[in-house]
């Protein structure tokens, strides 16, 4: 039973990373994680707590991934073009052309191909290099901070799955 534990644990590490990076799945892996330990424990009483704030950090999560891209598009003046840009930027970053740079890879794909994307939409509607620049690093940031508030997110679920399922694996 400690071993699955420690097994779930895992994913659920997967899946704090997970809610920072995308293409990996995040919040709902650690939710299937804490639902999977309330099945295998026969005791869905112990992750009651856990159950529900880990529901509560994937809809938040989901919130913020929309609303953090959108404010900083629409506090950077982007249109969405710039934000269609990022989108492709992100998936050529992670999957296309980026992954072949000799040091990064898909992370740094991660981070730069969803500024060029956004530069380049951004450029294809305004015409305005200066503006797209500004649209480009606004769309960035906005992404940059929903991942962090996701991270922490991600993180509070695990840490309340631990603080509630941790005297129920090792009591005595």
């Amino acid at each position: 039973m400690v071993v699955i534990y420690w097994l779930l644990i895992a994913v659920m590490v997967v899946g704090v990373i997970g809610s920072v990076v995308p293409a990996i799945p995040g919040s709902s892996l650690i939710l299937i994680a804490v639902i999977a330990w309330g099945i295998i424990s026969s005791s869905f009483a112990a992750i009651k707590i856990p159950l529900l704030v880990t529901g509560i950090v994937l809809i938040l999560s989901m919130g913020v991934d929309f609303l953090a891209g959108y404010l900083g598009a629409k506090q950077a003046g982007a249109s969405k073009w710039g934000q269609i840009g990022a989108l492709v930027g992100l998936f050529l970053g992670i999957f296309g052309l980026l992954p072949a740079l000799p040091f990064g890879g898909p992370l740094l794909g991660m981070l730069i191909g969803p500024l060029l994307g956004a530069i380049v939409g951004e450029y294809l509607y305004q015409r305005n290099l200066g503006a797209a620049v500004k649209a480009g690093i606004g769309i960035t940031v906005g992404t940059l901070v929903g991942n962090l508030i996701q991270g922490i997110l991600a993180i509070s679920a695990l840490i309340t799955f631990i603080w509630s399922t941790w005297p129920q694996v090792y009591s005595g």
